[in-house]
């Protein structure tokens, strides 16, 4: 944890109050926080500062704002994931958001078992987010959107995402277009389930306006090629 989350009705006083149990714990267990300490904290959508422990009790932590600083900037990339299994996807998510992604959206295809999408983890969602906030020291969430259908997706929500200077990049194993490399442009990703996406989807994307792009001759794993292609993509620039 580089920074504690608050919602907005906890810092409308001039002392702050941090009441979570979790984020006490850590604090106390991890941190050993102390009356006089430094910590920073974000406004959950909102700023981010430095402040000053107050007060320290069984239940809460006390807090006076100093200064403000800065946000970390999001990558300016909308990433679109076939949904992986339960396990996968909470790491999934929190890597994500640590990494900066604008927005996430969750699809499915042949290759996903329906039964993820039952999954009570998709429920739980916005706990994984808070988490890979405050290990990035962001404040904003990015925007999370699932569809439980890939061919209305892809002929109806993904042209709306692709223009001249806002591509569509399908990475996919058996292209021969290599994924381009220090882009200075937004651009959507999107990553197949496990087992890849089938022939059909791939000629679907490619139909709807998308650029299939290889990574190389070797298959990840879906929490492996996330971080390597946005930092392929983002991480030069």
């Amino acid at each position: 944890m580089n920074i504690v989350l608050l919602d907005p009705r906890q810092t409308q006083s001039d002392i702050w109050t941090i009441s979570s149990k979790r984020q006490i714990e850590h604090l106390q267990t991890h941190v050993d926080v102390k009356i006089g300490d430094t910590l920073r904290v974000g406004i959950r959508e909102g700023k981010r500062y430095l402040t000053e422990i107050i007060d320290i009790s069984e239940n809460s932590i006390q807090l006076r704002p100093l200064k403000e600083e800065s946000i970390p900037k999001k990558l300016p990339v909308t990433l679109i994931v076939a949904l992986p299994r339960p396990k996968v996807l909470r790491r999934l998510i929190m890597d994500a958001v640590t990494l900066g992604v604008d927005k996430l959206i969750l699809i499915h295809s042949y290759r996903v078992d329906k039964s993820y999408w039952q999954t009570p983890f998709l429920q739980q969602l916005d706990h994984y987010v808070t988490l890979g906030l405050e290990q990035a020291g962001d404040t904003f969430a990015p925007k999370i959107e699932l569809y439980k259908r890939f061919k209305p997706f892809t002929e109806d929500i993904l042209p709306t995402l692709i223009a001249e200077k806002n591509p569509a990049y399908v990475a996919h194993p058996y292209a021969e277009q290599k994924m381009p490399f220090a882009i200075d442009h937004p651009c959507s990703v999107i990553i197949g389930p496990e087992g890849g996406f089938i022939p059909y989807e791939i000629d679907l994307l490619i139909k709807n306006g998308c650029q299939a792009v290889s990574l190389g001759n070797r298959i990840l794993r879906t929490e492996s090629a996330i971080p390597y292609v946005l930092g392929r993509l983002f991480g030069a620039t």
